[in-house]
């Protein structure tokens, strides 16, 4: 488990589930609360969620004398796990005015010290893979945490801040740069004996044929000049979908890029910042990122091609708030700043079995009408990104750190 490293399961489960809390800490109780949109949820409800995870799928077969904390939680918390029973609403999930911050508090000190507990009787193999699930699943809720939190504040109109510190001007980007891989038939999914999601697996061979990646991510300062050029004016550079959410006004620019004193300002968790020409472009959508590569003469990379240059990058980034500029030469940004998509569709890798019972509703049942990004953000988890990491969003989301990287 490369989680695990030379850390005992216990205090690695004290580490991911205090950050968590750390997360929380700059936040008001309302701020906790509040829901902005269906696809985002209150921090409130993903700090009870990732309770409820170890709660139901650990300690409810494990623990003797297993009595919930609160029967109710099992509907309140319950995501998507149709097998576990009753779920309530995710577009109601701000309503949920009770529990209040301070019992779902209590709720995870209540779980944590029952699970501390449990792994001070012994952890066999079973149990070790689950709670590494359990706490794999927290992280990818923490980077939720981070972007659910920007879209809420960006809803109020004085654009409040959620980090303290400044957000400083970036150097300027090196010149982009066209690197060429000669491809072939290559070995695609995970690879080791660490942690993976069930849907990096089976690891295959697929062909690969010669192309070239674009040196680092498409920044604020070009995308800008796709759109003085008329970008979202012209229906030749859209894919139909697309095209309907620009005629309609759904999208005209990036989600939290702002026109005030005729200059382009940008929302940040640091609040509203003159926009960062040297910075990747995020927060962008598939139609945009697809729209972006043809008006520049180049494509969206697939996830094979992504993950066969990527197998040469370090993997190793220091979470941030926001994406930070390139530096330097050679290929750049593939981890840490924005999550990339891919011309790839998400779908089932030959030989893919998702797990048993309700655990297996974790990805595969996700497949259809998604497409596959790679890579992570700034908001991603120091220690949770890898080459072989499959995220995966509708065409039209926006609101994660999504950005561009060039193919052709």
């Amino acid at each position: 488990m490369n989680m695990l490293r030379d850390e005992s399961l216990q205090r690695t489960f004290a580490r991911v589930r205090g950050r968590s809390l750390h997360l929380a800490e700059a936040l008001s109780d309302e701020d906790c609360c509040a829901q902005s949109m269906p696809d985002a949820s209150p921090i409130k409800w993903h700090l009870a969620h990732t309770t409820w995870f170890f709660e139901t799928f650990i300690l409810e077969p494990r623990e003797a004398g297993f009595a919930p904390f609160h029967p109710a939680f099992r509907v309140l918390f319950n995501s998507y796990y149709n097998g576990v029973g009753a779920k309530h609403p995710r577009p109601h999930r701000g309503l949920l005015t009770r529990p209040a911050l301070s019992e779902v508090k209590a709720y995870r000190h209540d779980v944590d010290r029952r699970m501390d507990a449990l792994l001070a009787d012994g952890i066999d193999d079973a149990l070790a893979s689950l709670v590494e699930l359990g706490l794999q699943h927290e992280q990818q809720h923490q980077e939720l945490m981070l972007t659910d939190v920007k879209h809420l504040l960006a809803q109020n109109p004085l654009y409040p801040a959620y980090a303290a510190d400044p957000l400083e001007a970036s150097a300027p980007a090196p010149q982009l740069d066209w690197l060429p891989f000669d491809g072939g038939l290559a070995e695609i999914g995970h690879k080791g004996t660490g942690f993976c999601f069930d849907n990096e697996l089976p690891r295959h061979r697929t062909y690969v044929a010669p192309f070239a990646l674009a040196s680092r991510l498409v920044t604020n300062g070009e995308y800008r000049a796709f759109i003085e050029a008329g970008g979202y004016r012209d229906p030749a550079l859209w894919l139909a979908e697309g095209w309907d959410r620009v005629c309609s006004g759904e999208i005209t620019r990036p989600l939290y890029w702002v026109e005030q004193d005729d200059s382009w300002h940008e929302f940040t968790l640091h609040g509203l910042q003159p926009l960062d020409p040297e910075r990747p472009v995020t927060h962008v959508s598939l139609y945009e990122a697809d729209a972006y590569a043809r008006w520049c003469g180049a494509r969206l990379p697939t996830e094979a091609e992504w993950e066969f240059a990527a197998r040469q990058a370090s993997v190793r980034g220091q979470p941030l708030h926001h994406p930070a500029a390139a530096s330097g030469a050679g290929l750049q940004q593939l981890f840490g700043a924005c999550w990339q998509w891919t011309s790839s569709s998400y779908a089932p890798y030959p030989g893919y079995a998702p797990a048993p019972g309700a655990i297996g509703e974790y990805n595969g049942k996700f497949m259809v009408n998604q497409y596959v990004l790679r890579g992570s953000s700034c908001a991603t988890p120091e220690g949770h990104t890898r080459a072989s990491y499959r995220n995966f969003f509708p065409s039209g989301a926006r609101w994660q750190f999504t950005g561009i990287r060039l193919a052709r």
